[in-house]
């Protein structure tokens, strides 16, 4: 089995990414699923170049993409990506749409196809903070998102993915005083247990909002 993960660039004035340097520090394999890893920039359109590139070149049974989100205290498995960009903040080209669509005439939105739920459940039992979250936000994230399981689709179901969102890391704390932040390790050790989880449930656990892992 073959996975991808993806892994954003530093933006709004960061200079260290926690996808990016997470990414980092995957290993080539876990168990008998190799690990295919790439850095997405941080901006609209390029990102999605980026991504099918790599998924032409690494035919990938799994994706699993990764991103911060400042704010959250939890590693948070998305439900759903739409489609729409919308900016609070410029990317990292200076772009700031506004009410675009990502795909014009695309579905409204389409839905996480990992097991998003049993994910969470394992993170848990493993002692790590983890929920379903149900909105990645109108930033490049969830551009990416979005254009990852529209391939998905176009490709006819060839991969399952979904995306992570993670907290700060604590070396972040001081330019983000206040908020929460998660040690590098817990989120490498995290990003592996998704993959696990995606490799041993091809469907998910019917549990409401992964509340009761």
């Amino acid at each position: 089995m073959k996975a991808l993960v993806t892994g954003f660039e530093p933006f709004d004035g960061d200079t260290i990414n926690p996808a990016l340097e997470a990414l980092l520090r995957l290993p080539a394999s876990l168990g008998t699923m190799s690990l295919a890893k790439r850095a997405i920039p941080t901006v609209f359109g390029q990102a999605l170049d980026v991504l099918a590139e790599a998924l032409d070149e690494v035919q990938p049974d799994l994706v699993l993409a990764v991103g911060q989100a400042g704010g959250r205290a939890a590693l948070s498995l998305e439900r759903v990506a739409i489609n729409i960009d919308d900016a609070r903040i410029g990317d990292n080209a200076g772009q700031r749409p506004v009410d675009r669509p990502i795909v014009p005439g695309g579905p409204a939105a389409y839905f996480a196809t990992l097991p998003i739920k049993a994910a969470v459940r394992a993170l848990r039992q493993a002692g790590l903070p983890a929920a379903v979250s149900n909105t990645a936000g109108t930033f490049v994230c969830n551009h990416l998102f979005y254009g990852l399981m529209h391939q998905a689709a176009l490709r006819g179901g060839a991969f399952r993915a979904g995306f992570l969102h993670i907290p700060y890391l604590p070396q972040q704390a001081q330019r983000h005083v206040g908020q929460p932040s998660m040690a590098l390790e817990y989120v490498v050790q995290g990003i592996g247990i998704i993959l696990a989880t995606s490799a041993e449930f091809e469907h998910d656990l019917a549990l409401s909002e992964g509340t009761e892992a």
